[in-house]
């Protein structure tokens, strides 16, 4: 082997960069999914509008510290011939664009804010920003992870970053934007930096695999985009690691055995036999899915992704046709969308997302999926509250001569029920907006009260018209603390108990005579009299209760829910149109 052979360098002996680092953009036109940050950053810098600091916010892996780099050599580029002014058009040859890349330009420092948050390390910056840089344009400062610094690190740098000197600018970089002050931000030019989308990782993941010569089928490029959740760096990480395992051809079955996913048709499989009730065949197809090396975690994960991508598909058929969109889903989703409903996997939803946390938390998360599996092949068949009540009613149309017996009158009730055996607030469901007559709950005009004379009917009218008054006080001691015991024209006769007010006889016929112009005589007595209203209002409701238990629409829907009871029988004027809407 000659010396020219033995010194030349080979594939083997060359440094290996993780993709990542190997394909980070060192331009504007390298960066891919930031459209709009492109173009302002563009028209700001070549217009001189180039403000003194700039604030890049994003999740990780979208490019801050990278797209922070470009704009460090945007504003230092001198160009080839090293006479051009700060511009979008990155030559990437001059001196400072390969010391910027190179990370070693004396005018370009870089500071890990996680690691530097005291106002110690703030001090240094502010001490050297009133040198001139060496050989730059610019003195450029980026702090990555600006939201660790410290509250006294922030407030030592608020006048720098207000008022730098004209040849320094600052570049901060943050996941967490809403840690950052609000003071620091005002002085800032800020950018979010959006998740790129799954067409363009799709795209660029491909042209890498390609200039690595590595061959990828699509079912393989679905998994790393899905798996990057809009992150450049997540996804070339994955692809990394797939070339490592083959570095020629990467499918879809390497990546799934590599990160313990689920194979994607049989989770559409085992949602289909979750939804057709089949409990043997779930149970194999979740224990297949776990012994290939599927996470129990991640499979409710799928099955979620599934339910969601169900209801999309129902909302938006478009869908089908968008390139975005993957085999698998275009052609079982499709079929499986037109045997489901939203109410159906509105409910398959809510239960995956509360087995997920039990799953989460359990001891064995294996059997903690299966119970949740199991729960939901249980309700997969289930009809939903709004088909059991038209199940349960079957009204029809009356005939002429003569009166349809399923057919609600005006005068009928609704019956609202609720599951005993869960909290009220959480289990009570309303078919069709319910409104209660105005007799229910307290009269709404003065005539419904009295007479055109101003005479008051009962003792009843008499306390709707202090509700009506807004005497809250005096209503609830009329309801709840006396006992009528005779009432006329003019004179009103009461047991009070010892909760009763003190004034009550006097306030009551002050207010009556204003109201009225009739002087009414209130006075009280030893005699038992009537039960409280409030005690016959409750005997009224349990009667109206028993009655509602016997009628044939509650006994229909309590054949269903056999876990329900009966809390309340509303009247309702318009119950016959409610229920044939």
């Amino acid at each position: 082997m000659n010396d020219e052979t033995k010194n030349q360098p080979n594939e083997k002996n060359q440094a290996y960069r993780v993709l990542a680092r190997k394909y980070r953009p060192n331009n504007f036109d390298e960066l891919i999914g930031q459209e709009a940050l492109v173009t302002t950053l563009s028209n700001g810098i070549n217009k001189g509008r180039i403000a003194q600091a700039f604030m890049l916010t994003g999740v990780r892996g979208v490019g801050k510290t990278t797209t922070a780099r470009i704009i460090a050599k945007a504003l230092n580029c001198i160009g080839i011939d090293g006479n051009c002014d700060a511009s979008v058009n990155i030559c990437g040859k001059c001196d400072n664009c390969v010391a910027i890349s190179e990370d070693r330009h004396v005018d370009v420092m870089e500071m890990d804010a996680a690691s530097h948050t005291g106002i110690d390390d703030i001090r240094e910056i502010i001490e050297t920003v009133r040198y001139l840089p060496v050989t730059a344009r610019y003195k450029i400062y980026i702090l990555d992870e600006v939201h660790m610094l410290s509250k006294n690190a922030f407030n030592a740098l608020l006048k720098t970053l207000e008022e730098p000197p004209e040849h320094v600018k600052f570049i901060f970089a943050t996941t967490e934007i809403r840690k950052v002050p609000i003071t620091i931000l005002s002085r800032c030019q800020r950018f979010d930096l959006r998740r790129v989308t799954i067409d363009k990782l799709k795209l660029h993941y491909k042209n890498i695999a390609t200039k690595e010569n590595v061959t990828i089928d699509d079912d393989a490029l679905d998994i790393i985009t899905i798996a990057a959740d809009g992150s450049v760096r997540d996804g070339l990480s994955i692809l990394d690691q797939a070339i490592a395992v083959d570095s020629e051809n990467i499918t879809a079955k390497q990546l799934q055995n590599m990160l313990g996913l689920a194979d994607r048709v049989k989770i559409f499989d085992l949602f289909d036999k979750i939804m057709a009730g089949d409990h043997k065949q779930a149970l194999e197809q979740l224990h297949e899915l776990y012994n290939v090396g599927g996470d129990p975690i991640a499979i409710i994960k799928d099955l979620m992704d599934v339910s969601y991508w169900l209801t999309r598909f129902i909302l938006n058929p478009e869908l089908e046709n968008s390139q975005s969109t993957p085999d698998i889903e275009r052609v079982k989703g499709k079929a499986m969308a037109e045997k489901l409903s939203l109410p159906i996997l509105s409910r398959i939803w809510q239960m995956l997302l509360k087995g997920l946390s039990e799953a989460q938390i359990a001891p064995n998360s294996l059997q903690a999926v299966e119970m949740v599996i199991i729960r939901l092949i249980h309700t997969s068949n289930l009809p939903t509250p709004e088909d059991i009540i038209k199940k349960a009613t079957n009204i029809k149309k009356p005939e002429e001569g003569g009166e349809n017996q399923n057919t609600p009158s005006s005068d009928q009730s609704i019956t609202v029920m609720q599951n005993k055996n869960l909290p009220k607030q959480d289990i009570e469901i309303t078919v069709n907006e319910i409104h209660a007559l105005d007799d229910d709950c307290h009269v709404n005009d003065l005539d419904k009260n009295t007479n055109n004379l101003g005479i008051i009917i009962d003792f009843r009218a008499m306390v709707d018209l202090f509700s009506q008054r807004r005497e809250g006080i005096l209503v609830k001691c009329l309801m709840m603390d006396v006992n009528l015991i005779s009432f006329s024209q003019g004179q009103v006769k009461l047991r009070a108990n010892k909760n009763a007010i003190k004034d009550l006889c006097v306030r009551m016929s002050k207010l009556l005579l204003n109201w009225t112009d009739v002087k009414w005589q209130i006075s009280l007595g030893d005699e038992a009299g009537d039960k409280t209203l409030y005690q016959q209002d409750q005997m009224t409701k349990q009667n109206n209760i028993d009655n509602a238990a016997s009628e044939p629409l509650v006994k229909s829907v309590r054949k269903y829910f056999p876990t329900v009871e009966i809390i309340d029988v509303i009247k309702h004027e318009n119950i016959a149109n409610q229920i044939s809407n």
